[in-house]
């Protein structure tokens, strides 16, 4: 009886895991990997990418730790001007997304001209319009930290670190789109370096300029901000360095032709349009259900901001994955491979539940000391409730880190319509709603804002795997 149940086992296991089942037969266009190779291609594009995004995670969680130091209060604060910063970000996260699919597309089909070429107009279109976005951030910063919910006790920490980081909204933008078409080329060991270090200057000078030590000023969260700002300097001599050298396959150089050409602008319409629709959706939800949360009152926006800081590191082991996984299905799709490119978006669809069920279980055991690392030990209300949103974090990360490949594959693929229309639906509607409604009307404070993020994470799962299982992102044109 053993005997069977382990002969059952091992095979239920390999259908799951080898390439041999993740296509039919009468689907295949020539040879597939074997599950090592194409288990291990997978890898060597995710491991650098999990290890850079997971890096920026945790020096990330460093900052808000020494932020902590300061009080609750400054957690808020800081905490606060994330949803508009990421506003701001949104239309060059949409562009980065039509700039992956199309590299990633070019790399595959060996056409490096057109990949650089794309390159080239992201970065003067970001040039125009990331210098007006700059000047509206800094200018706009107390009327947008206002609305975003600040209390009047922390409304002057957020709008100053918010007014701060602004400056260098420019430069992170290109940064983001080089690190972008990057990745699509799989070198995602030259981002690696390239955030890891810049982090790493941000949390050093952190610990220099938020307390004042060694002779430097104290300067709170303003501190913080002024670390961001010279890293992200950093980051982008770094990035544009990539760029520049002699022997990159992305090299471009000011003697290249940096006109528009109407082939290339009308390829990242295209893409670019319906990624705006998906990141001002997606953006709009998120700073509405900010909004609401941060209307429960700074302890308990601070107890999620602590619980967020998890949610986040999940969702950078899930983004390295899927950044694996949008660069293989845009390659071979390039290659005319579109078996290939199932194959590769159902192997990033195991890799990432698999650590997720490992993530979930770590931090049900360490939900009551995580909180210490942001707030002081007699705070016991703040600790009790970040435990508490942890425990429903745990049962959210199964299903956000599967949804958060299967876009990944999608957006590879081009298909950026129909993730717009997910993202809309469920974080730019399904979230806000929900939450209010868990919140206020039902009563249910802070765990109903968090009982919602399941419902738009489970809504989103469904629709992008059922797209993915269909497989009509193959036949979309870049």
């Amino acid at each position: 009886m053993e005997l069977f149940i382990i002969i059952i086992i091992k095979n239920i296991a390999r259908r799951l895991i080898s390439t041999e089942y993740m296509v039919k037969p009468d689907a295949r266009r020539g040879e597939i990997p074997t599950t090592k190779a194409a288990y291990w291609a997978t890898l060597v594009i995710a491991l650098p990418a999990v290890a850079e995004m997971v890096s920026l995670a945790l020096m990330g969680m460093i900052d808000m730790v020494m932020v902590g130091r300061l009080g609750y209060g400054s957690v808020a604060a800081v905490g606060l001007t994330g949803q508009p910063t990421m506003l701001f970000f949104s239309i060059f996260f949409a562009l980065n997304t039509a700039v992956t699919a199309i590299i990633a597309r070019n790399k595959g089909a060996g056409d490096m001209d057109s990949a650089r070429s794309c390159l080239r107009h992201a970065l003067v279109l970001e040039i125009f319009v990331g210098l007006l976005m700059t000047a509206a951030a800094v200018f706009l910063a107390r009327p947008m930290m206002i609305f975003a919910g600040a209390e009047p006790e922390i409304l002057e920490e957020a709008t100053s670190y918010f007014r701060i980081i602004s400056f260098a909204l420019l430069i992170r933008i290109m940064t983001g789109t080089i690190c972008a078409a990057q990745r699509a080329c799989g070198n995602t060991k030259i981002t690696l370096k390239v955030n890891v270090v810049a982090k790493i200057i941000s949390v050093v000078l952190n610990f220099f300029l938020i307390e004042g030590r060694f002779g430097f000023p104290a300067m709170g969260v303003d501190g913080a901000a002024w670390s961001t700002v010279i890293a992200s300097v950093v980051a982008f001599a770094l990035v544009l360095h990539s760029i520049t050298r002699k022997d990159s396959v992305l090299r471009i150089s000011v003697k290249d032709n940096w006109r528009f050409e109407g082939l290339m602008m009308r390829s990242i319409g295209r893409l670019f349009s319906g990624a705006t629709v998906e990141q001002v959706g997606f953006r709009f939800g998120f700073f509405a259900y900010a909004i609401v949360v941060a209307r429960l009152g700074t302890a308990d926006f601070a107890a999620h901001m602590i619980a967020m800081q998890l949610m986040v590191l999940s969702f950078t082991f899930a983004d390295g994955i899927g950044i694996a996984s949008t660069a293989l299905v845009g390659q071979n799709l390039g290659k005319k491979r579109p078996d290939l490119s199932m194959i590769y978006g159902k192997i990033g669809l195991r890799l990432a539940f698999v650590v997720a069920i490992i993530l979930s279980v770590t931090i049900i055991l360490t939900r009551y000391q995580f909180p210490l690392l942001f707030t002081a030990h007699y705070e016991t209300e703040i600790i009790g409730t970040a435990a508490n949103l942890i425990l429903i974090l745990a049962a959210i990360m199964p299903i956000q880190t599967t949804q958060i490949v299967m876009g990944g594959s999608l957006r590879g693929a081009g298909d950026t319509k129909f993730v717009a229309l997910t993202m809309v639906l469920s974080v730019g509607l399904l979230r806000p709603v929900l939450g209010f409604l868990f919140t206020f009307p039902f009563g249910w404070g802070i765990i109903g804002a968090w009982v919602a993020i399941i419902f738009d994470q489970a809504a989103r799962l469904i629709m992008l795997f059922t797209r993915f299982a269909r497989g009509r992102w193959a036949a979309v044109k870049i």
